[in-house]
């Protein structure tokens, strides 16, 4: 069961409660008690709330779907829809343009967005761009007046430096909390494509989704994106979208409506202590290349198998996420400069980022009943699904044996033997363990199950 949730807030249901407390004293002696509220004067009229409005097509009987059905009883041929509202946050970052950041999930799908400020006015906002994979997207208003957040330097974040928390949980208005900064580098969580996320306690609820995760000197170090809620509350476990990443993907955003990813085309690994031992260097951390892609950019810039991956762009590579997202924060056209050790000498490789390209296999190489159906790994411009891991079915052609058992264009399969697949390779090892496949499959809005023998 996956307990990790984001933190948009539908229009379901509000339970607040309330304590009381006694008035605590503005000085002690002739000192004054420390106070956020100074910080919190200046940013949080820079912190917006999001509202949300589409319309959801409702699920029929199927006898409503029968034209003579209809027709005997003079139903109308109308599609019935329903209007559904969600509730977010987003952070001004950008004044004299009117530029806000949120997460890609509180306005997606969205038919009209409303942004409403400290002040209480309220505005319409367009969608700039918005990118699934990292969850960040971008909307603007046209508002006179506005107050923007500065931005701090997220890698001179430290674990335990004090945060404070601003968004709109449960659609109870501009709500303020502090704690601590718990971990960083946070990745692996299933949450977006691309993680690397700062783990903090600041109590963060249902709502606070694009909000701002800041520093005691009022700087935005962070999007406040979800929480693990076992309970469906808040346990003290909140992650935020480092400022870093935020900004460079709101950059992208503006100038191309879109994020351009492209691909070095190499495989890695993380480098463990045995790879370490059989490679015979001292480095604790790093990623090792595993292979190199014919005629891609790294084999152009010279990249071999056997070279441990330490920097890119002067960021540290610990693991092979934070290399994936490091490189996720370049456009295609882009140089990187790679930092890498070789024989035991460091190099430094300058490479141009080429364009990505979705690799596809052949069904049967997974098993012998999807022959005739092309896959390949989920795309991130596959916005219409709602899942954000899987296998696509390219194509099948009629009467093969993956036509037969089901199979169709366009299909995602989410999972195979009740295990998630995230990507092809994942369906080829869980495939190879059984001679029978149950097959999850989304197709459009709806979900079933085949069997593959």
């Amino acid at each position: 069961m996956n307990l990790i949730k984001p933190l948009t807030f539908g229009l379901l249901l509000v339970v607040s409660s309330t304590s009381a407390y006694a008035a605590i004293p503005g000085f002690v002696g002739d000192q004054p008690l420390p106070s956020l509220a100074p910080i919190l004067e200046h940013a949080t009229p820079a912190v917006v709330n999001i509202a949300t409005k589409n319309m959801v097509q409702q699920r029929e009987n199927p006898l409503l779907r029968d034209p003579f059905f209809r027709r005997f009883f003079q139903i109308p041929n109308t599609t019935r829809k329903r209007s559904s509202q969600s509730l977010g946050s987003g952070v001004i970052v950008d004044a004299n343009e009117g530029l806000i950041i949120t997460n890609h999930h509180v306005i997606d799908k969205a038919d009209k967005i409303t942004v409403t400020l400290l002040d209480g006015r309220s505005f319409n906002a367009n969608i700039v761009g918005s990118d699934p994979e990292s969850d960040v997207a971008v909307i603007k208003i046209k508002a006179d007046n506005l107050t923007q957040l500065n931005i701090a330097d997220s890698d001179k974040l430290r674990v335990g430096d004090f945060v404070v928390a601003i968004g709109n949980p449960f659609g109870l208005g501009q709500t303020v909390t502090s704690g601590i900064v718990s971990a960083l580098g946070r990745s692996g969580l299933g949450i977006e494509g691309y993680e690397d996320f700062i783990q903090t306690d600041a109590s963060i609820n249902p709502g606070n989704s694009g909000g701002a995760l800041i520093n005691l000197r009022g700087e935005l170090i962070g999007i406040n994106t979800a929480i693990i809620a076992p309970n469906g509350g808040n346990v003290g476990i909140g992650f935020a979208i480092p400022s870093n990443m935020a900004v460079s993907l709101k950059d992208q955003l503006v100038k191309f409506g879109k994020v351009n990813r492209g691909q070095l085309g190499i495989s890695v690994q993380d480098l463990t202590h045995e790879l370490a031992q059989a490679f015979n260097v001292s480095i604790k951390r790093g990623v090792i290349i595993s292979q190199v892609d014919a005629n891609s950019p790294a084999q152009k810039a010279g990249l071999r198998p056997g070279d441990i991956v330490l920097s890119v762009n002067g960021r540290a590579t610990k693991n092979s996420s934070s290399l994936r997202n490091n490189l996720g924060l370049l456009s295609i056209g882009d140089k990187a400069t790679l930092q890498i050790l070789r024989n035991g000498e460091q190099q430094q490789v300058t490479i141009k980022i080429g364009k990505r390209k979705i690799a596809t296999v052949e069904g049967s190489r997974v098993h012998s009943q999807l022959n005739g159906a092309t896959l390949s790994n989920l795309a991130a411009e596959d916005k219409q699904y709602n899942i954000k891991h899987g296998v696509k079915v390219v194509s099948v052609a009629n009467n093969s044996k993956a036509w037969n058992n089901g199979l169709r264009k366009g299909d995602v399969i989410a999972q195979a033997n009740r295990v998630q697949v995230r990507n092809i390779i994942e369906l080829i090892n869980v495939a190879k363990k059984r001679s029978s496949l149950l097959l999850n499959i989304q197709r459009g809005n709806s979900a079933f199950f085949i069997i593959i023998r």
